[in-house]
């Protein structure tokens, strides 16, 4: 019974169990059916409904962009000379595939370094891992589009094979490009600057900030190329955007999976403005030359003669406008050929050949390679102290303090000591000389140290106190001393100012007191030049400038510059006229100078490891009626400033005035008329003047003029001119100048002739005086020395400038080699300490009630 019950039970179970599968089943194929019945529907949407719109986007106009450089401005001097400009080149262009991995491209760059290393320029030499860097196969510099430059300035023979052989190389292409060239004269080379490829720029800590931002522009037109060649200093860095212009854009349409699917839609780049400089080419090479060729002879010159300078290694100069501040020459000397920056990359062994002449040392602080840093210690850098090219401005701020008037005397015995007893410091004229009665402008004249040490630095301590240091920077920062000059370049220095120093660590009387002639302040040649024609204006303080104009790349002038005045020192005229006054005497390297001019020398000494060193310090302006050109020139352990910078600055001078004219008018045109008149007088039809330059376009190559080798022009005084020939023919005239002929030659009877005259020299190595025309007074005869000889005045009337230079192709109106040595007035600071004059020991005070200076060595200085 009981199974009977279980039978049935279990059927009852197994009758539900099937039911409830069968519902399960049914219910999975109507699921089924459902969701492929949504699926066919969908397939179906896709197909016809929206498959027009999805083939559409299938070859949609997607798009990718590629920069194309610009063509970089050109920079031209004053008289439309190109200095820095953009030529042809071919280079080699890589272009990236997908399919290309790692181990491929190392098998590429292993051949491209083949053909590289067999046809290519040793000196521009590229390694494998370099190829490889720049072949970017993991896109971190570029996109897939962009094609990578691999190499500039290709020889003929890579061209050549490359283009037998573009089957071997699909993904290389070989592309006309552009690359930055320099005047092969190295024209003002620290201040044009020069060009580094752009990887390297962002990453140099002196231009990284201003680089970074223009890599993350979002304007396509102005985002730089990785590969690009931009500026890295001087004008080529400051004037970057204006030089640059504007990316042209390859728009590449591309589809979904970034394939190209048509033709690139190319806007063309725009090239960038051209920079026309304030500096004129043949004066600025004038100064060039003059600053080696007076170094040489520094380093050369006869022990006896006074003026051997045996460390002088590097000259600075600066010729600005008076009237307008534009810069018409600046050099730092030695130079470097800026070419050597192929591509915006240089080799190692060009770096370290030049990398001591990259920086401007007449706008910041630079170093000459001494070798080690044991021996550079013993040296200075192109800042020095201005030493007596002070005092002019000491005496400015005497008058305008009230410690001085115009009429004040001082009876000078050559001696000024201050400080406490037992710390005496003594102040002395150089030569221990003593001047007797002064009064403030012959103070100037006669460089007297007590004068400005006494009267105006002690003085401005003893009212004043601590606050006589502050009153004292006020004064000389007025004038650019101390500040920016605010010319814009890149890298100006502000000078570095020991007198807060030396206020701190000796006493405020001290500071003032050396200050006071020009030993408490390290400056600039440019901050130098703008103080002088500061001076020559009568307190107005301009900008410098570099740039007269900026053209487009269609000829217009899109920006002139004009005279910026950045401040100006109200003082009555009496003042100024003290100065101008003091600033009046003669020096060496002027002699038969054809305008009144005004000047300061100065001899400034330097404390190095091994001992005090001299430098040479000059600056000038001229004509003094109407100031025209002020300069500057810096010649570190050139001794006295009169013999070791001086004799520069007169060639300076002398260019300026042959090529653009002191009075407005250049010299050489007005020879081209003296030539004319003269020729009317010559029975035989000879040329009295000949101003046929030797290299008349001014190409003249860079290894000539860095050897000396131009030849030379002299230019007379109120009198006829002479040529120096193979014969030593030579005109006189009304105390005219003749030339030296050649070794054997003499001059001879020159014809009579009214006006002075620069005229060429065959040679500057031998001959005798020439005499005086036939009806004028006796010319000047000029002795030639191979080392530079001695110019002989005439007996009477205004005596002619023996403007003389060895042998060469270019011709400048430059002055002899160094002329006869001139005594001048000469000022020192022999500072000393306890008790003595001149021993140098003892320790400064500790500041209080008019201690000694911090160091006991004092400073000397000539004027």
């Amino acid at each position: 019974m009981a199974n009977e019950q279980r039978t049935e039970e279990e059927q009852r179970r197994l009758i539900a169990n099937r039911r409830h599968f069968s519902f399960r089943l049914n219910l999975f194929f109507f699921s089924t059916f459902v969701l492929f019945s949504v699926l066919i529907v969908q397939l179906a949407i896709l197909q016809f409904v929206r498959g027009p719109e999805l083939r559409a986007e299938r070859t949609s106009s997607g798009s990718r962009t590629v920069q194309i450089p610009p063509i970089r401005g050109n920079i031209y001097d004053a008289t439309g000379q190109p200095i820095a400009y953009s030529v042809s080149t071919q280079s080699l262009y890589f272009t990236m595939d997908r399919s290309i991995k790692e181990a491929e491209a190392r098998k590429i760059a292993e051949e491209l370094n083949e053909v590289f290393t067999q046809y290519g320029d040793p000196n521009e030499a590229i390694t494998i891992e370099q190829i490889i860097e720049r072949m970017d196969i993991n896109f971190r510099q570029n996109n897939m589009y962009t094609p990578r430059l691999i190499k500039y300035n290709l020889t003929k023979q890579e061209i050549a094979y490359f283009s037998e052989n573009s089957a071997k190389f699909p993904n290389i292409s070989i592309v006309e490009d552009t690359i930055r060239h320099y005047d092969d004269d190295t024209v003002a080379v620290q201040l044009v600057g020069y060009l580094k490829n752009f990887d390297s720029a962002v990453t140099s800590a002196a231009t990284k900030d201003f680089y970074e931002q223009k890599r993350q522009s979002t304007d396509p037109t102005l985002r730089y190329l990785n590969d690009e060649d931009v500026g890295m200093d001087g004008l080529e860095l400051m004037y970057q955007d204006v030089l640059r212009g504007r990316n042209g854009v390859k728009t590449y349409p591309v589809n979904s999976h970034g394939e190209i699917i048509g033709e690139p839609v190319i806007t063309k780049p725009e090239k960038g403005s051209d920079l026309h400089l304030t500096i004129h080419r043949d004066v600025q090479l004038a100064t060039e030359k003059a600053i080696l060729d007076h170094i040489e002879y520094l380093r050369n010159a006869p022990k006896s003669s006074g003026d051997r300078a045996e460390y002088a290694r590097a000259g600075y100069a600066v010729a600005i406008e008076v009237d307008t501040g534009k810069v018409i020459a600046m050099a730092s000397m030695p130079d470097y050929d800026p070419n050597v920056w192929k591509g915006g990359q240089i080799s190692p062994s060009n770096y370290e050949a030049t990398k001591t002449f990259h920086k401007n040392g007449a706008i910041s602080q630079a170093y000459q390679d001494w070798g080690s840093q044991e021996e550079a210690n013993k040296h200075p850098s192109s800042l020095v102290p201005l030493g007596s090219t002070q005092k002019p401005l000491t005496v400015l701020i005497g008058l305008a303090e009230g410690l001085i008037t115009p009429k004040t005397t001082y009876n000078d015995t050559g001696v000024f000591q201050f400080g406490r007893e037992g710390y005496r410091v003594s102040i002395r004229n150089a030569e221990k000389r003593a001047f007797g009665r002064l009064t403030p402008s012959k103070a100037i004249e006669k460089s007297s140290n007590t004068f400005m040490a006494e009267m105006i630095g002690n003085a401005l301590y003893r009212r004043d106190g601590r606050k006589g240091v502050e009153i004292w920077d006020n004064w000389v920062k007025q004038f650019g001393l101390g500040v920016l000059t605010e010319s814009g370049l890149p890298g100006e220095s502000k000078g570095v100012i020991d007198y807060f120093h030396e206020a701190e660590n000796g006493s405020p009387q001290s500071a003032l007191i050396y200050a006071s002639f020009g030993q408490q302040g390290r400056y600039t040649t440019l901050q130098l030049a703008q103080y002088a024609a500061t001076l020559a204006n009568r307190g107005k303080r301009l900008k410098p400038q570099f740039v007269e104009r900026i053209v487009d790349a269609d000829g217009r002038t899109v920006e002139t510059f004009q005279p910026v005045v950045l401040n100006t020192i109200d003082l009555p005229d009496e003042y100024w006229d003290v100065i101008i006054s003091g600033m009046k005497s003669n020096v060496r390297g002027f002699e038969g100078f054809p305008y009144d001019f005004r000047r300061k020398t100065g001899t400034s000494e330097q404390q190095t490891s091994v001992g005090i060193i001299e430098n040479a310090v000059f600056i000038a302006f001229a004509p003094a009626d109407k100031p025209k050109l002020a300069v500057a020139v810096v010649v570190p352990e050139g001794g006295y400033g009169g013999r070791g910078a001086a004799p520069i600055a007169r060639k300076i001078f002398d260019a300026y005035d042959h090529y653009i004219g002191l009075t407005g008018a250049p010299k050489k045109n007005t020879l081209v008329t003296q030539q004319s008149d003269a020729d009317e007088g010559h029975a035989d039809g000879s040329t009295t003047l000949d101003e046929t330059p030797a290299d008349p376009d001014g190409t003249q190559t860079n290894a000539a003029r860095r050897s000396g080798s131009q030849s030379g022009k002299r230019s007379g005084g109120n009198g006829g001119a002479s040529q120096g020939a193979s014969a030593g023919a030579g005109a006189g005239g009304n105390a005219g100048a003749n030339d030296t002929g050649a070794a054997a030659g003499t001059g001879s009877q020159g014809a009579a002739g009214d006006g002075g005259a620069a005229v060429p020299a065959d040679a500057y190595a031998g001959g005798t005086n020439g005499a005086g025309g036939a009806s004028g007074t006796a010319g000047t005869g000029g002795t030639g020395a191979a080392a530079g000889g001695e110019s002989q005045g005439g007996a009477s009337g205004d005596t002619g400038d023996t403007a003389g230079r060895s042998g060469g192709s270019t011709a400048d109106t430059l002055p002899a080699a160094p002329p006869e040595r001139r005594e001048e007035p000469a000022d020192s600071g022999g500072g000393t300490g306890s008790g003595t004059d001149n021993a140098g020991t003892g320790n400064g005070g500790t500041g209080q009630g008019g201690d000694g200076p911090a160091n006991a060595a004092g400073p000397q200085d000539e004027g």
